[in-house]
């Protein structure tokens, strides 16, 4: 991973949204509506930035950054957003947690 994959996010305090889940053997659009999503938050009232992994067994980590829990929730219901969540329920992720954490302090390195 490279400096230009890190998001750049402000001073703290700030939110993260961070999702963690174990994909499906299903593709079914998935990488299209990903990058859908991912250019639809970065619109986003609030939206700081994102960062993302994904191993060879499926599992992936997301973390988008957000200014309030206000601009967190209002992405969870954005409605394109909303059809991309029931999709991922019903055929993308055999499982998945949904975490929200306030950044109190960050720290980089060389």
């Amino acid at each position: 991973m490279n400096a230009t994959a890190f998001a750049k996010t402000p001073a703290a305090p700030y939110y993260a949204a961070i999702f963690t889940g174990q994909r499906t053997a299903i593709d079914a659009g998935y990488g299209a509506v990903a990058a859908r999503m991912e250019q639809l938050a970065a619109r986003q009232p609030g939206f700081l930035g994102l960062e993302s992994a994904r191993n060879a067994d499926g599992l992936g980590i997301t973390v988008s950054y957000w200014e309030s829990l206000e601009a967190i929730a209002n992405w969870r219901n954005q409605p394109e957003h909303r059809v991309a969540q029931n999709n991922g329920r019903r055929k993308w992720y055999e499982h998945f947690e949904l975490r929200i954490a306030k950044v109190e302090r960050a720290y980089n390195g060389p």
